[in-house]
């Protein structure tokens, strides 16, 4: 027993070095939301959270619970886990004993357990139930089962993971959306107000207060913001369709009504870096990936020490199917056997180093995604910084171009400038309202972005 324990330590899967594993910071470097609480981390599952729901758009929400449902890549994650759970069970049933029932009929001359004589062929019918369960004393088949165990477990952090990421580019997309409808409305708005300019300079030129040249200045504006519309019509045309992929649906049977913007901006609480690795579900995932690489590290090991497995066997067997149930045609058997390859030509050596560089591989990709999620919620958080301060400048420009532009106007009905200074107001102003709702949706990408780099949704203490 003592050497069994001993060649059993040997098998034992080697440690992980944490000096492989990134450190983990204190803080973030950059600062969240001002007086924004402590995330407390939402409970993981495989389905939604409902972090959406902060937006307050009823449109929104309906999206999303529809790609949940109906998203090609979120079927084929939960496919995934559904295997894994199967390679589970199926490691789990190897340690187990395995019982069957056996049944035959022979027939042969000079069988050696019966008393006929030879020359004279019969028929031996036998009937019974054999029995084999492996004792492993040395951990293979709990290594493989604990690993698959692991796997099980990445898959299902995989299938959270789908879920975040569907959920994230519908909003993102649909925002989006929502901003290029206020980008739309303006440019159409903008297109009506030069056609009144249009309008009014054809008037003046028919009475002799302008020249041609203000006419086709005019139409030239006309003409440029109704091709912009356009373009933003295309490209609202793009982001429907990509949405209608993203729920699971046809593009030609999908459509989203355009309304004014209602979804509003949450704040959302960064928390602390190791508030962030338990929250994420594809760190999770390569956590268990990691560990389960580890254990197939012992398995291979254990496959240097001796296999032993336990078999019994009871049943009937006699010449006469009529005898059968007699008790003189019973027979038994109980067995051990133990076996250890001697030379395998190095073939179980390399499954030792081909499962030890696994587990150095997937200790890189660990360390890989967590340097990444790191570098998300840093991103997304210096983006909500600059683009808060981005919008307010963006505002003063709005508000100055719309005020020169007023002037402007007046001041060409008047007729102490020209069309030319009116028109270049007039472009001021809706490049500066466009950059604004462009800014505005940004700002919204961005708060989307850092609810998907922080591992989904949050909940606020009190």
């Amino acid at each position: 027993m003592t050497l069994a324990l001993l060649l059993a330590g040997c098998a034992t899967p080697p440690p992980i070095d944490p000096a492989s594993l990134p450190a983990t910071p204190a803080a973030f470097k950059e600062a969240g939301p001002a007086n924004s609480p402590s995330p407390r981390p939402s409970p993981k599952g495989e389905g939604a959270s409902g972090w959406w729901t902060a937006f307050h758009d009823p449109v929104l929400d309906d999206l999303v619970v529809r790609a949940d449902r109906g998203n090609a890549s979120i079927r084929l994650a939960a496919a995934h886990l559904a295997q894994a759970r199967a390679l589970l069970q199926q490691a789990d049933a190897e340690r187990l004993p395995q019982v069957g029932i056996a049944a035959s009929v022979q027939r042969g001359d000079g069988l050696t357990f019966t008393n006929a004589p030879p020359g004279r062929p019969l028929t031996l019918n036998s009937l019974g139930v054999n029995a084999s369960w492996d004792a492993d004393l040395f951990g293979r088949l709990r290594h493989a089962s604990e690993a698959a165990s692991l796997d099980a477990q990445a898959a299902a952090a995989l299938l959270a993971d789908a879920h975040l990421a569907i959920e994230a580019d519908v909003a993102q997309s649909y925002l989006a959306l929502r901003a290029l409808d206020e980008e739309r409305a303006l440019v159409r708005q903008t297109v009506a107000a030069f056609r009144r300019t249009l309008d009014l300079t054809q008037r003046r030129y028919r009475a002799g207060d302008v020249a041609e040249l203000d006419v086709a200045r005019a139409a030239t504006q006309v003409a440029a913001t109704e091709a912009d519309a356009l373009a933003l019509d295309r490209r609202r045309a793009q982001l429907e369709h990509a949405i209608a992929v993203l729920v699971g649906e046809a593009p030609s049977v999908f459509a989203i009504a355009e309304t004014s913007w209602s979804a509003q901006l949450p704040v959302v609480p960064a928390g602390v870096p190791s508030q962030v690795l338990a929250r994420r579900p594809d760190v999770a995932a390569a956590q268990a990936t990691m560990l389960a690489s580890r254990e197939r590290v012992g398995a291979a090991r254990a496959a240097w020490f001796p296999d032993i497995a336990l078999t019994a066997a009871g049943g009937v067997a006699s010449p006469q199917l009529s005898d059968l149930l007699r008790y003189s045609a019973r027979a038994w058997g109980l067995g051990a056997l133990a076996s250890l390859p001697i030379f395998d030509g190095g073939r179980r050596e390399a499954g030792v180093r081909y499962a030890s560089g696994g587990m150095d591989a997937a200790v890189a990709q660990y360390r890989e995604r967590v340097l990444a999620a790191f570098r998300d919620v840093e991103d997304q958080l210096a983006a909500l910084r600059l683009l808060e301060r981005q919008a307010e400048a963006e505002q003063r420009a709005v508000d100055a171009a719309a005020r020169a532009t007023a002037l402007s106007e007046r001041r060409w009905q008047e007729g102490l400038v020209s069309q030319l200074e009116l028109l270049d107001a007039q472009r001021s102003e809706l490049a500066d309202r466009r950059a604004a709702v462009e800014v505005m949706g940004a700002r919204y990408q961005a708060t989307v972005g850092l609810v998907r780099a922080l591992g989904g949704g949050w909940e606020a203490r009190s």
